[in-house]
C-alpha cells in the first residue's frame, strides 16, 4: 500500500497545479477563425492587412528589398552573425528619422536614445522596464478603451495601471473627460497616448485637442509614452500621422518615450521590427539611457532580429524603394477608406438599425480613422455573428477593416442587421 502511494506521488508532476490561461481576446479570434470548417467565413479579428480578395499582401519594396539582401548574402558582402544588443545600426539610424522627421531638433542635437525592439510590443516591454528602474513610483494610464496588452505589459513590469475616459457613447471623443482624468492624475504620472489611429476606437484627437492635452502632460510634469503601430498607415501620409509626437517633440521641446512598429506598415507581421526612441533635453544623456536600455534588453532577448531590420533599412536607404514603400502605404490606407464607405453603405442600403439609440446613423464607421472600425457592437451581437454567420470579430464590436472586401461587404452588413434584430440594441 505504501509502494503504491509512493509510485502514485512520483507519477504526480510538480506542475500539476498549473491551469490553463484564457484564450487572448485578440488571438484567440484567429484561433477560432481557423478551427471553424466553413468556406464561408470571414474574420475580422486580428490587425493584419489583406488585400481586395481577402489575401495577405507582401509589399513590392519589401520583396525589392529582399532580393537586394538575398544578393549582397550570396555575394558573400554581408552574414547572419549577431547583432549588437541595440540592434543594426543602419536601422537605428533612419527610424528615429521616420517618427521625429528629417528636420527633427532632437535628431540635429543627437538628443535621441533609440534601440531595436521586438516590434512595438516589445518597445513598450523595454520603456515598462525602464520606468520601474529609474520611476518606479510613477502610475501609469492607458485610454479606456486601449489595446488589450497595454495594461498587461506595463502590470508585468510590476507598474500601478489606471485608465482615462477616450469615448463617448457615441464614439467621439471625450475631449473633457480625458483631460479631466489626466489633469486628477499625481504629477510623474505616466500617460500612455496612441500617435494615431487609435486602437480599438479609431478615433482621434485634433490638432487643437491634442495641444490642449499636451499643456496638462506639462502641468502634470507627466511622462508620455507615444505608441506608435500605424504611422502612414493611417492616412497614406508619413508625415501627417505623425503630428503628436513632432509637436510634443519640437514644437514643445517634450521629453518623450516613442515606440514604433513596422509590422502594419511594412507589412512585417512575422519580422518583429520595432524601435524605442527615448527623446531627451540633454545629449550627454544619450549613451547612459541608451546602456541601460541596454541592460534591460541582454537578459530579455540578448539581441534582436537581423533580417526585418535590414529589410526596413534597405528601403529607407533606397530613393527609389522608399517612394514605392511611401505610394504602396497610400494604396493600403486608400482601400481601408473606401471599405469603410461601402460598409457604411450596404448597412444604410438594407436598414440596418443602429447599435444603440445615441447613434443617428452609421456614419461613425467612416469617421473614424486606421485599420480599425469600433462598431459599437456588444458581445451578444459578436456571438450571433460568429455562431450563425461564421464572421469573426473581438467580444468589444471591433472590426478589422482589412478584412472587409468588396465580396464579402454585403454579406457582414446582413449579418449586423440580423445580430440587431435578434439580439436587440447595445445598453
Amino acid at each position: 500500500h505504501r509502494r503504491e502511494n509512493k509510485q502514485k506521488k512520483n507519477t504526480m508532476s510538480r506542475w500539476s497545479h498549473v491551469t490553463e490561461a484564457p484564450a487572448d481576446p485578440i488571438l484567440g479570434v484567429s484561433v477560432a477563425f481557423k478551427a471553424d470548417p466553413s468556406t464561408d467565413k470571414v474574420n475580422l479579428g486580428i490587425g493584419a492587412y489583406r488585400d481586395e480578395n481577402g489575401k495577405p499582401w507582401v509589399l513590392g519594396c519589401v520583396k525589392e528589398a529582399d532580393k537586394m539582401i538575398d544578393a549582397e548574402l550570396q555575394a558573400g558582402k554581408i552574414d547572419l552573425e549577431y547583432l549588437p544588443v541595440q540592434g543594426y545600426q543602419p536601422f537605428l539610424d533612419l527610424t528615429s528619422e521616420v517618427i521625429l522627421g528629417k528636420d527633427s531638433k532632437a535628431l540635429k542635437e543627437k538628443r535621441v536614445a533609440v534601440v531595436q525592439s521586438l516590434s512595438g510590443t516589445g518597445a513598450l516591454r523595454v520603456a515598462a522596464e525602464f520606468l520601474k528602474i529609474y520611476a518606479p513610483e510613477t502610475v501609469v494610464y492607458c485610454s479606456d478603451p486601449t489595446w488589450g496588452n497595454h495594461f498587461t505589459i506595463f502590470g508585468k513590469a510590476g507598474l500601478e495601471t489606471r485608465k482615462y475616459r477616450y469615448l463617448t457613447k457615441k464614439m467621439t471623443l471625450d475631449i473633457e473627460g480625458l483631460l479631466e482624468d489626466l489633469k486628477a492624475a499625481p504629477e510623474g504620472a505616466t500617460f500612455v497616448l496612441h500617435t494615431v489611429a487609435h486602437n480599438p476606437s479609431g478615433v482621434d484627437p485634433t490638432q487643437e485637442e491634442w495641444k490642449r492635452i499636451a499643456e496638462v502632460c506639462v502641468a502634470k510634469k507627466a511622462i508620455c509614452i507615444f505608441d506608435t503601430a500605424y504611422q502612414g498607415y493611417a492616412t497614406g501620409n508619413l508625415d501627417k500621422d505623425a503630428w503628436s509626437v513632432r509637436y510634443f517633440a519640437d514644437e514643445l521641446g517634450l521629453e518623450i518615450m516613442v515606440t514604433q512598429s513596422y509590422s502594419k506598415n511594412f507589412g512585417l507581421y512575422g519580422e518583429r521590427i520595432g524601435a524605442l526612441n527615448i527623446v531627451v533635453k540633454d545629449a550627454s544623456l544619450v549613451l547612459k539611457i541608451r546602456s541601460q536600455l541596454n541592460g534591460i534588453i541582454r537578459p530579455m532577448i540578448s539581441n534582436p532580429q537581423l533580417h526585418g531590420a535590414r529589410l526596413v533599412a534597405t528601403v529607407l536607404n533606397d530613393p527609389k524603394l522608399c517612394k514605392q514603400w511611401n505610394e504602396e502605404l497610400k494604396i493600403m490606407s486608400d482601400r481601408i477608406v473606401a471599405m469603410r464607405t461601402q460598409l457604411r453603405d450596404a448597412l444604410v442600403k438594407i436598414s440596418c438599425p443602429t447599435p444603440s439609440p445615441v447613434f443617428p446613423d452609421w456614419n461613425h464607421v467612416v469617421d473614424q480613422i486606421g485599420m480599425f472600425a469600433f462598431t459599437g457592437l456588444e458581445a451578444k451581437h459578436v456571438d450571433i455573428l460568429c455562431t450563425k454567420h461564421h464572421i469573426y470579430c473581438t467580444k468589444n464590436g471591433r472590426f478589422s477593416m482589412a478584412g472587409v472586401n468588396p465580396s464579402n461587404v454585403e454579406k457582414i452588413a446582413a449579418a449586423m442587421k440580423d445580430a440587431l434584430d435578434t439580439a436587440g440594441p447595445s445598453a
